[in-house]
This record gives structure tokens, C-alpha cells and sequence, in this order.
């Protein structure tokens, strides 16, 4: 088949789906959607896509992509009473799966080998952003699997990860890299607000010390896009502390494993488990666990001796898109 005429599937409309599918569609691609919740997908349909009533609809697609919260939403929408398998033994099956959610190494490889007895293949495309990322064209993806299948859906794949696609090899590879990847995420954040909270007790505000950061060699993307939730105290969640705690877990499992050291990522873990006590001291401390995890300048600050107040200055994120 050529490139052009794979039919695409897409399942799954969160904060981060919605955006990607979106990408391949603006882009020209024939893409059919399902989301549990109709609405959430219908506004795709102006835009070209064709939306479904049930995953099993997209049974005859030649590649489909999910973007799933877990492990079990994954069985769920792949296995489950009207999914795209649905325990039939006959029928059409998508030829590629192309798996973008973040689930565990064991999960994955039990998807694997339960879509190989299917005589289909099985690729996991993880990224690295969040869904201003997507439109911005800065989501990054890492990607592992069989090559020659990668290069078949690489083209879809640059589509949504306007920042790069990096393919690592076989296998389970880029679900590991994943796991690598949020371990940086928190280091780099619990090093972000140790620096910030410092620099506000020795009198300098947020907004001025993160513009110098963002604008020196030290400065990236992530501390961009992080800077106005940081000043304006915004914790409107991308990612929970709960979920970081988890990868950093695995990561700290994974050096465990291949017996290699990693002293700042035990450190940050214990930093990490102090904004869990600290959530004690609100006044809905599971609802304030729901909220980002850049929430841990707060817990920095009261650990500091101070209390922190929004700045209320604009910050623009590195993000913006024009038009």
C-alpha cells in the first residue's frame, strides 16, 4: 500500500489524542476516530475525520493509533466487548498497531504477542510534551518496534511529533526510554524550584529569574513552557505527582536491574514524597494531588520558610501558535 492510501484509525481523545489525531488530519490523512465520549471527538469531524460508534469499527483500518490512560484502557478498547479484536478468531484486523500511550514495559509486551498470534505488528511510539506541545509542532516521539514497520507508518508518526521521531530498536526499547525520560522530567523540575525558591528568598522575583534562565544555555523548552505556572502559581495539571512518583519508581527499579547508580534520582524521589506530606496541609489534600506536579515549588517554599504568591505577570510559554 502506499503511503498516501493507509487508512487510519485513531482511539482515544484526551488532553494529548485529540491534538495528535488532529495533526494527521489537518495534514491530508484518512482518519476515522472513537472516543468514549462522543462529544470530545465530534468537532474533528468538521475538520475531515470520520467518527465511529465503537472501536470495533475499526476493525478494517490498515493502521490504527491509540492514546489510552492505562494498561487496562489499552485491553479495554483493543480485547474488550466491542473492541477492535473483541475475541473474534476471523475478520479483518488492523495490519499495524501503534501504541502512544504510557504503560508499562510487561504490559506492553504482553500486547505484543497477543497482536503477533493476530499476524499483525506492534509498534509503541511514546512522546515527550504535553498538548500545547502538539500544536506548537514541538511533541517529540520515541519509538521501537520491527524497522521495516516503523518505516511504513514513520510518515504519520513526523506528522504528529513536529519536534522529531527517534527510533530506538526492537521490542519494548522506547517504553524503557520513556521511563528515562520522566526520570529527567523530575530531576529537572525539583532542580528548577530548589533554584527559584532560592532566588525569591535572596529578592529576586520568579518572572525575572526564569526569563534569565529561559534565556541563557540552561533554558529548554520544558522550563519555558514551565515558567508561567511557576510565576502565576497556574497548576492545571499536565502530569500528577502520583505518576511522576511512579516513573521515577521504575527508574530507580531499572538502575536496580542493571546495577547502575542513581543517587539524584533516589534524592529527587524522597524530594518528591515530602509534597505528598505536604498535601496534608490543604484543605482537599486529594484533590490537591490531582494538580500538576509543578505544584512542588510550593512544597519547596513552605520547606524554605516562606510562602509563595502569584506574581500575576503574562509569560508567554516558548508555545504560542500563530493564527
Amino acid at each position: 500500500m502506499q503511503e498516501n492510501r493507509h487508512r487510519l484509525g485513531w482511539i482515544g481523545m484526551g488532553r494529548m489524542g485529540y491534538p495528535m489525531a488532529e495533526r494527521l488530519i489537518k495534514a491530508g490523512y484518512d482518519v476515522s476516530v472513537w472516543n468514549r465520549t462522543r462529544a470530545k471527538a465530534e468537532p474533528l469531524a468538521e475538520k475531515g475525520a470520520k467518527i465511529v460508534d465503537k472501536p470495533a469499527d475499526l476493525a478494517d483500518v490498515d493502521i490504527l493509533f491509540t492514546m489510552v490512560s492505562t494498561g487496562k484502557d489499552l485491553d479495554q478498547v483493543y480485547f474488550g466487548t466491542d473492541g477492535v479484536i473483541d475475541g473474534r478468531t476471523s475478520g479483518p484486523v488492523p495490519r499495524i498497531f501503534v501504541d502512544c500511550s504510557s504503560i508499562s514495559v510487561p504490559e506492553s509486551a504482553v500486547f505484543r504477542d497477543r497482536i503477533a498470534a493476530l499476524g499483525s505488528e506492534f509498534l509503541v511510539a511514546p512522546v515527550s510534551g504535553n498538548g500545547k506541545c502538539v500544536k506548537a509542532g514541538k511533541l517529540s516521539s520515541v519509538v521501537s518496534g520491527p524497522e521495516n514497520v516503523y518505516e511504513v507508518v514513520k510518515p504519520y508518526l513526523q506528522a504528529i511529533a513536529g519536534a522529531g521521531v527517534a527510533y530506538v530498536g526492537d521490542g519494548d526499547l522506547a517504553r524503557f526510554c520513556k521511563i528515562a525520560h520522566n526520570v529527567m522530567l523530575g530531576v529537572v523540575t525539583q532542580n528548577l524550584v530548589e533554584i527559584t525558591v532560592l532566588a525569591e528568598k535572596a529578592g529576586v522575583p520568579r518572572h525575572a529569574f526564569l526569563e534569565f534562565i529561559n534565556n541563557s544555555v540552561m533554558g529548554s523548552t520544558f522550563t519555558r513552557y514551565k515558567s508561567p505556572s511557576l510565576v502565576n502559581l497556574d497548576w492545571t495539571t499536565t502530569f500528577t505527582p502520583a505518576l511522576l512518583r511512579k516513573d521515577l519508581d521504575l527508574g530507580l527499579a531499572a538502575g536496580r536491574e542493571y546495577n547502575t547508580p542513581m543517587p539524584v534520582t533516589a534524592a529527587t524521589r524522597e524530594a518528591l514524597q515530602a509534597h505528598f506530606g505536604a498535601a496534608s496541609l490543604q484543605d482537599d489534600p486529594a484533590a490537591y494531588l490531582e494538580k500538576d506536579f509543578a505544584a512542588l515549588l510550593e512544597t519547596q517554599a513552605l520547606l524554605s520558610g516562606i510562602k509563595v504568591e502569584s506574581e500575576n505577570k503574562p509569560v508567554k510559554t516558548g508555545l504560542e501558535v500563530e493564527g
